[in-house]
């Protein structure tokens, strides 16, 4: 898939983090222009620098849960790229704390950023990617959201990303359904354990953390980012042409594992 992306311009969201700048540079690879963006601005233009392919990339700081935002980023992009094949969302809000002491401001920003963000940007780039379509009959768009097995595996410390994170999925569905007719395909990557810079200090605070991901993980170890951009690659490339409204799990085996260890039926 050396030149799988050749022509193809992307926007990257949560490009300053570990998965999203892996996502952004093996794009490039690929053959593709990307739009960076994350609310960072910092290590957004660390990231950026860090990919040195000044005339394939740029990078846009901004808050994008809401409609101007994404508009400004979708805008944006158009000016830079002159188009938008490609939408990669990466998840941001996590917001820990479990039912007794969750507050519902926690619950609203994780929805916010994880869901209202996506639905809003995902659309601004669809009416881009629809116009597109009806003028170039080899169209095919790509839209990929990125969840977490927590979606569908309930970890009560984290009620407000896991509710999230199902919402996206189903909007993953959704959104796949109704962009069907326009050549656009809607999946999602659900992740397990990643090496993330958010997992690296949960790690630094439980000593036992890494242990117990480990004893949970048929595959003994945590993936890397540039494993998730792999993924990510195959299901907005043309090798995935037939494949939409999919959430494709990427977990080393972690979501298919039975806690119990006893062959107790």
């Amino acid at each position: 898939m050396a030149e799988a992306l050749s022509g193809k311009v992307a926007i990257v969201t949560g490009a300053a983090g570990a998965v999203g700048s892996a996502v952004a540079a093996r794009f490039l690879e690929a053959g593709a222009r990307v739009m960076m963006a994350d609310e960072q601005d910092r290590a957004l233009t660390t990231a950026h620098a860090d990919l040195k392919a000044p005339d394939r990339t740029a990078k846009f700081a901004h808050r994008l849960a809401d409609r101007l935002g994404a508009a400004n980023l979708v805008a944006a992009t158009i000016d830079t790229f002159e188009r938008v094949d490609i939408l990669v969302q990466v998840p941001r809000a996590t917001s820990p704390g479990d039912f007794a002491e969750l507050q519902a401001s926690s619950l609203s920003e994780a929805m916010e950023q994880n869901v209202t963000a996506s639905f809003l940007l995902a659309q601004a780039v669809s009416k881009r990617m629809i116009e597109i379509s009806a003028r170039e009959e080899a169209f095919s768009g790509a839209i990929l959201n990125v969840s977490s097995v927590a979606a569908r595996r309930t970890v009560p410390e984290l009620l407000a990303f896991s509710v999230s994170c199902a919402a996206l999925e189903q909007l993953t569905r959704s959104m796949a359904v109704g962009l069907a007719p326009h050549r656009i395909r809607v999946n999602a990557l659900a992740l397990g354990a990643v090496m993330t810079e958010r997992l690296r200090a949960a790690m630094r605070e439980r000593e036992d953390l890494r242990a117990e991901m480990l004893r949970v993980t048929p595959m003994g170890r945590i993936g890397e980012a540039e494993e998730v951009a792999e993924a990510a690659l195959f299901l907005v490339s043309p090798g995935a042409g037939f494949i939409t409204g999919e959430i494709m799990t990427v977990d080393g085996g972690r979501s298919i594992l039975d806690p119990l260890a006893s062959p107790v039926r």
